[in-house]
């Protein structure tokens, strides 16, 4: 049987400082029974031929989820287009799909409504948009980018919407789904999202 061809690999973002939550690792704080990044996993992964977790700390804890775990080669917390180009770097499929691993409600047709976009308008990118605002590490992209990307971090670049101006974006609006783009930065929301009586 020949090995089935990989399309679209999906990136979590786990690299992060959780600084406005004390400094933990937050895709490891528990939610709702298990750890916040297990949700985002467990919606990414039916929708993606390959599934990768970009962390910085902690590799062995992510590693438990049966994915490989990657870090960021720049060093210091440089951002989520840090974990970006890590993906891209190790992507086996042509288009990468981003999600962040603090959003534990994304989209279960995240990645079919974006790559429909991004085939139909021949874009670099396609990210995901509710209302006026932009949600730009929901994404999927074109592993051609890679190369821009290692250049534009090379020059010492980390802002998101700077790297995007250069490249053919198209934006999807999800406003039938607004809710999916909650993001989980804090204690309180962490607990204000739990169930009642949980």
């Amino acid at each position: 049987m020949p090995e089935p061809t990989i399309e679209v690999t999906g990136i979590v973002l786990a690299g992060g400082q959780g600084s406005r939550m004390g400094g933990v690792d937050k895709g490891l704080q528990p939610f709702r029974g298990k750890p916040m990044v297990a949700h985002g996993i467990e919606r990414l992964a039916p929708q993606v031929d390959e599934l990768l977790i970009n962390a910085n700390r902690n590799p062995e804890a992510y590693g438990q989820f049966g994915h490989p775990v990657i870090a960021d080669e720049i060093e210091g917390f440089a951002g989520p287009l840090a974990g970006f180009e890590r993906g891209l770097a190790h992507a086996s499929g042509r288009l990468v799909a981003t999600v962040p691993c603090d959003s534990p409600f994304l989209p279960m047709d995240l990645v079919s409504r974006l790559r429909a976009a991004l085939e139909a308008a021949h874009a670099d990118l396609a990210v995901a948009k509710t209302g006026t605002q932009a949600h730009p590490v929901f994404s999927l992209m074109r592993r051609s980018v890679h190369g821009s990307l290692r250049d534009f971090l090379a020059r010492g670049e980390r802002k998101i919407d700077r790297w995007y101006g250069a490249l053919a974006v198209v934006e999807v609006a999800f406003d039938d789904e607004p809710d999916a783009f909650l993001n989980i930065n804090t204690r309180e929301e962490l607990a204000g999202f739990e169930p009642r009586g949980a």
